[in-house]
């Protein structure tokens, strides 16, 4: 703690180019891939509440700070709830390891909160805000916006480009054979459909990765895993029936009502083949992101153990036929 505080004081004091003091520094449990510190800076008569997202020896993710960086000053260009970056330490060389620095956004977190004991009309309203924001993202200009320099398009194969990721770090983590998994690849692989268009896609979309304040959005969490592809990614990760207790509301936001409200936001036609494609990818990245995390623990990087998704993969079984 003390460590921290003395990076971060030092580092801020250079950028501000003025004494800082660091006040109420604490670590939240929040996040599963990031120590997420937050913390007050004092300077003058000047204060900022502020959070650093710092890169752990071990994760359940690896991902690219500066990626993340680059993406989030371009959205304060846009009217979208992002985060207001102040300063990034993309090698580490401040506070040890990557780390970025943004303001601390007001509201609250609640991964379930479609699911809460709002009335359901209430939670109806902010399930049509929460995926409407997601359609707002995905008609981000990103080209406009200068993304192209930093994030690859992967144009119509963007499907065959996310199995070739996803295969490349399941066999980089992996400590036994995973054959479920290799006939899931396979069958992704061999089904493999054609993305219409490259949007930005934020890769973990989810009402806990977002900020209320009553029933309005303050902002849009969590964007390490943000990359270009087919808008299908993310309707795939949305509709993920893994996930139903997070995205769906019984019987009036089941997924046709959300690609039907997602749809009509972004004027894009959803392929439910697509879709059902994408919910098999998205099952083989949350097992590679379990083996990923276990990893990270057998090599002494990480202080949790995941239970092995075995769960997954009948699921996953299921999903291709298998």
């Amino acid at each position: 703690m003390n460590d921290i505080s003395e990076r971060l004081r030092r580092w801020l004091t250079d950028e501000l180019d003025q004494s800082v003091r660091i006040e109420n520094l604490r670590r939240t449990s929040a996040g599963y891939s990031r120590e997420n510190w937050l913390f007050d800076a004092t300077f003058g008569t000047g204060r900022l509440s502020l959070i650093a997202r710092r890169d752990p020896a071990g994760s359940v993710l690896d991902t690219d700070r500066r990626i993340e960086a680059t993406v989030l000053e371009a959205l304060q260009k846009t009217d979208l709830p992002v985060p207001l970056l102040r300063w990034a330490d993309l090698t580490g060389e401040k506070v040890g390891r990557p780390t970025l620095v943004m303001d601390l956004a007001p509201g609250l977190c609640d991964s379930f909160v479609l699911n809460g004991t709002s009335p359901v009309e209430e939670r109806l309203g902010l399930a049509r805000q929460l995926y409407g924001l997601l359609a707002r993202i995905h008609l981000v200009d990103w080209q406009s916006l200068g993304l192209g320099n930093v994030l690859e398009d992967p144009g119509p194969a963007a499907a065959l480009r996310a199995v070739d990721h996803w295969e490349f770090e399941m066999r980089r983590v992996q400590l036994e054979p995973e054959p479920e998994l290799a006939l899931v690849i396979a069958w992704l692989r061999a089904n493999a459909p054609m993305s219409p268009m490259t949007v930005l896609v934020h890769g973990d979309f989810k009402p806990g990765n977002v900020l209320l304040e009553g029933n309005e959005v303050t902002a849009v969490l969590d964007w390490e895993t943000v990359h270009l592809g087919d808008p299908h990614e993310d309707l795939g990760w949305v509709t993920n029936p893994l996930r139903a207790g997070e995205h769906r509301i019984a019987d009036v936001w089941e997924p046709q009502q959300l690609l039907a409200h997602w749809s009509e936001c972004t004027g894009i036609n959803v392929d439910d083949r697509s879709v059902h494609w994408w919910n098999v990818l998205a099952n083989l990245k949350l097992a590679v992101i379990v083996l990923t995390g276990n990893h990270a623990f057998v090599d002494h990087r990480l202080d949790r153990y995941y239970q092995l998704p075995v769960a997954l993969y009948g699921i996953l079984l299921d999903m291709i036929g298998g």
